[in-house]
């Protein structure tokens, strides 16, 4: 079963919970990704919130979009998000340590533990394209 679908959604919060329903609305088509649904949703909502929150941070309204796409082909999962702030660092881009006990900055941690490539590269049109890839292919297999 291949999946390839995309939306655009505003920047800003009040968009997050839009996000985690077409995630989930996604997600629910197949059960390859039942087991892993949850997680999944959150990695995606972790990495618009940092969207919302650092590529346009100190900006208060916008009319620009980041869009999201969510494609599965050959056991690979890979959701693409596509956005147009402030342009990306990825040698800046660092989880808290955990022993800091407080709320908030362990969005990239999660990620990183929930996918198994989490890489930023070009788009034209867009200043910012983080791709996060998980592999299927232990998890699940056709018969």
């Amino acid at each position: 079963m291949d999946i390839s679908v995309s939306k655009d959604f505003a920047v800003n919060s009040k968009s997050l919970k839009d996000v985690r329903d077409f995630a989930r609305e996604v997600f629910d088509k197949s059960p390859i990704f039942s087991e892993q649904k949850d997680e999944l949703v959150l990695a995606i909502a972790e990495a618009a919130q940092n969207i919302v929150k650092h590529a346009y941070k100190d900006i208060i309204e916008t009319k620009d979009v980041m869009q999201i796409k969510i494609s599965f082909k050959n056991n690979e999962l890979t959701i693409g998000f596509y956005d147009k702030g402030k342009p990306a660092n990825p040698e800046n881009i660092k989880h808290r340590k955990l022993d800091d006990v407080k709320p908030g900055g362990l969005g990239t941690f999660f990620i990183k533990q929930i996918m198994d490539e989490v890489v930023f590269k070009e788009a034209t049109g867009w200043r910012n394209h983080l791709v996060l890839t998980k592999n299927f292919n232990q998890q699940y297999s056709q018969h």
